[in-house]
């Protein structure tokens, strides 16, 4: 699979990595419902043979359990992807999530992330969420910390805008970005992705598909029958009158992906790809024939005439 330079890191990534948040299991605020331990580890094993060399995770996916599974799936692999995991979102004895960007609270997350992931330096550290705004220079002096002191390889954001990257910048250079991206979710064209474009930020878009929606496997049955802790369920997109929309759009993307042998969720994930400034895309998978079926749209590259149709629908569609 093919590898491009991930911003101003060191690091030559695949165009598409292995996402672990559905994986986390159910029961917490984010969940995507009960989930299959051992067909989460396969899903991450057949991501790696594949050729993906990168995992993404975060400490709060099931609550630390999804950077546990990353860990049991990757005993014993003697080429070894690049790990990437988030900090920023705690947890107390009930499962109540908050957001914390102070310094000690960084620090000590980075440190439960290393013991969960069984490794001593994590390549990429994230802020997973900038909130509460006023201390995100707190918590990047932490995460700066973190790096000279060798416990992480690089640094980065998810979920910042233009305004709050120029802010933290003059402590420390941003060298990644991980935003939210996909054909019903188009804020950062105008000035997120620009900005990282002049400023060298590698991004890795997350959601391509739009959590399942763009996969094909969608109906308004399936939907309707999502478990009870599913957060789809409660997501605009998911119901009417945009689900039928996005249900029109998958038809769209089914017939494009026929001409090429592709899957509807091959071809969004190639969407997403085709912005000069999305270095790769994060893409899910909770067993190990899902992975099999968004490998392609690695090497997938939509036409002219394709991309116009896509967009014309969008358009019309708005």
């Amino acid at each position: 699979m093919q590898s491009v330079r991930f911003g101003r890191t060191d690091m030559e990534i695949t165009r598409i990595g292995f996402g672990s948040w559905a994986i986390g299991g159910g029961g917490w605020r984010a969940a995507w419902g009960p989930q299959d331990d051992d067909e989460a580890v396969g899903a991450i094993r057949r991501a790696v043979e594949l050729g993906m060399n990168w995992i993404d995770t975060a400490a709060v996916y099931g609550l630390g359990h999804s950077e546990e599974l990353v860990a049991r799936a990757l005993k014993g692999v003697s080429e070894r992807p690049y790990v990437f995991t988030k900090c920023s979102q705690v947890w107390d004895e009930s499962g109540n999530i908050s957001n914390n960007l102070k310094r000690d609270s960084v620090k000590r997350e980075c440190e439960e992330s290393l013991s969960r992931l069984q490794v001593e330096a994590i390549d990429l550290y994230q802020i997973h969420w900038p909130r509460p705004d006023e201390d995100i220079e707190e918590g990047w002096e932490a995460m700066a910390e973190l790096k000279e002191e060798g416990k992480v390889r690089h640094i980065g954001v998810s979920n910042f805008d233009v305004e709050q990257m120029e802010r933290i910048r003059e402590i420390a250079p941003v060298e990644t970005l991980q935003p939210p991206y996909n054909m019903l979710k188009r804020g950062i064209e105008d000035e997120i992705l620009p900005y990282c474009q002049e400023n060298d930020i590698g991004v890795i878009a997350y959601s391509p598909m739009r959590s399942g929606l763009l996969t094909g496997k969608m109906s308004p049955e399936r939907v309707a029958n999502l478990p009870a802790d599913d957060w789809r369920r409660n997501s605009s997109d998911f119901q009417e009158p945009r689900l039928s929309r996005n249900l029109e759009l998958v038809g769209l993307l089914e017939e494009i992906g026929v001409e090429h042998g592709r899957s509807p969720g091959e071809v969004a994930i190639a969407w997403t790809l085709r912005h000069q400034a999305v270095t790769a895309a994060i893409v899910g998978g909770r067993r190990p024939d899902q992975v099999d079926g968004i490998i392609g749209a690695a090497e997938l590259r939509l036409s002219e005439d394709e991309l116009d149709r896509i967009q014309s629908f969008l358009n019309e569609n708005s």
